[in-house]
């Protein structure tokens, strides 16, 4: 058995040697700047933007995440979670690609602070830092499941593995790092879900078409799965609206945004991002389907996509199958716990901690990029126990972005098309959504799951209207969402920002 399994492992390994080498030595691009740590210096072009954009939704969650929920549900149980991060990107390249990246913003927190805030910063801070640990630990658990089985050791062994080699680069390069290991990584990805259904679909496949279709039972690839709540329509509707439109506030997402060198490039790459995930929609959903003639029983659906490389592909695409998923989900790992260390030490450390509570300067720069270097480590640590502990790749991407489209999407989508958006309106929805999602999360009957999804929303934008309105006297809005720093300015350290929003309200009564 060892003597099979040889070819898997030196490639696996070998694989995992190149990816923490180039991301390593992306530490020379980084240049002591925190700016170039967390968004690249704002210097990326389409082509890596895309990519990016397309490594982080295309990860272990949409990928072997997707095959098991398929492998035990049915085709539209795991194919929602491709489609809904397709269809996210495409809303965020349609509304909030050039607008965002234009306001030369480092964190998706920022924007709460520049439209309502310190409170409003510091609530969605905590809420998308509890959001990402559970993506992170999604793709945690993913790549563990990849290493541990082709070691055919515990999984203990395989996310300590992953986990050691993502903390490694991502300290080091940022999001360098994350740049220049996608490229490779998302592109193997791609080619190895295709080649693999084109094979077990064709004339050389080891068990005939005719028989794997008849093995699918009819409501696995029916249309009941998107109309019939019996079989579960209305958990497909609430992941295509938890990823659909609750990622649009995804740190890493909206990272890469600002990283663009243009607003036209943030909108382009995320129209290109979208594309190429909805792509993988067909060969990594189908791949749930085929798997139940060559893996009919199996104790542990998560390994199903590992079986079905290592068992019955061709070495050469069984090969592409692990290191595709592999590297998606480090990409995916990488991108989300930098995202979670830039919002703990810009925008909860330095802007609130540091300076409101200690009343003291803003950190200098060289402090700024060692604390959110430092903040990597635990952040890491924490998703590395929730994956460990509770391995859920695929339901930890979509209860990932419940968290956050139960109550700070409202504000976000507000706070940009709606002049009269409001701190108070932001508080209330904050508070309002995310309680009424965690009250769901308990009480919620197992016939009417979905709707905890659902809800929580409804009721946060009522609340966020109903509170504007009547608070508009109170608490006038303050900060107009065109408040940016100018090009020309760093904009890393606080006190310009707030010194530019500052001078923004005061010309704006001068006008008055």
């Amino acid at each position: 058995m060892v003597e099979e399994l040889a070819p898997f492992a030196w490639v696996v390994f070998g694989f995992l040697a190149a990816t923490v080498t180039v991301g390593v030595l992306a530490v020379k691009l980084v240049k002591k700047s925190t700016k170039r740590y967390i968004i690249a210096g704002k210097s990326l072009p389409l082509f890596f933007v895309g990519t990016m954009l397309a490594a982080q939704s295309i990860d272990g969650n949409s990928s072997l995440g997707n095959v098991s929920l398929v492998y035990q549900f049915g085709f539209w149980a795991g194919a929602s979670i491709p489609i809904g991060l397709g269809i996210c990107l495409i809303l965020t390249g349609v509304f909030f690609g050039r607008r965002f990246n234009r306001m030369n913003m480092l964190t998706l927190p920022d924007y709460y602070f520049r439209r309502y805030g310190n409170l409003s910063e510091v609530m969605s801070s905590v809420l998308m830092a509890i959001s990402f640990i559970v993506l992170v630990a999604g793709n945690l658990a993913a790549s563990g499941y990849i290493i541990s089985s082709v070691l055919q050791s515990d999984f203990v062994w395989g996310i300590t593995i992953a986990t050691i080699i993502i903390l490694v680069y991502t300290y080091m390069g940022g999001l360098f790092s994350c740049a220049y290991t996608d490229i490779f990584q998302i592109y193997i990805a791609i080619f190895g879900f295709w080649a693999a259904f084109i094979f077990f679909m064709g004339p050389s496949a080891p068990i005939p078409l005719e028989t794997v279709m008849a093995n699918i039972p009819a409501s696995f690839i029916d249309l009941s799965g998107i109309y019939d709540p019996a079989n579960g329509a209305l958990l497909f509707w609430a992941a295509i609206l938890a990823l659909g439109l609750g990622d649009i506030v995804a740190l890493d997402f909206m990272e890469r945004v600002f990283a663009a060198n243009s607003g036209k490039t943030a909108a382009r790459g995320a129209f290109m991002g979208g594309a190429l995930t909805l792509f993988t929609v067909v060969p990594t959903s189908f791949l749930g389907l085929i798997a139940l003639s060559y893996i009919p029983e199996v104790g542990d659906p998560f390994t199903v996509y590992p079986i079905m490389a290592m068992e019955h592909a061709p070495l050469w695409i069984g090969v592409l199958m692990l290191v595709g998923v592999l590297g998606a989900g480090m990409s995916t790992a990488n991108g989300g716990i930098l995202a979670i260390a830039s919002v703990l030490s810009r925008n909860l450390l330095q802007g609130n901690i540091y300076r409101r509570l200690m009343k003291k300067p803003g950190l200098s720069d060289k402090r700024l990029l060692l604390a959110t270097r430092l903040f990597v480590i635990p952040m890491m640590g924490a998703a590395f126990t929730l994956g460990y502990l509770l391995p859920q790749p695929g339901i930890y991407l979509i209860l990932a972005f419940d968290i956050v489209f139960a109550g700070a999407l409202v504000p976000l989508i507000g706070g940009a098309f709606w002049k009269k958006a409001n701190a108070a309106g932001t508080v209330a929805s904050l508070v309002v959504g995310s309680a009424l999602r965690l009250f769901f999360f308990f009480t919620i009957p197992v016939e009417l799951a979905g709707l905890d999804t659902m809800i929580p929303p409804l009721v946060s934008l009522a609340v966020f209207v109903g509170v504007c309105l009547g608070t508009q006297k109170k608490w006038p809005p303050k900060h107009d969402v065109n408040y940016f720093v100018p090009r020309d300015e760093d904009a890393v350290t606080r006190v310009e920002v707030e010194k530019w929003v500052e001078y923004k309200d005061v010309r704006k009564e001068e006008v008055k």
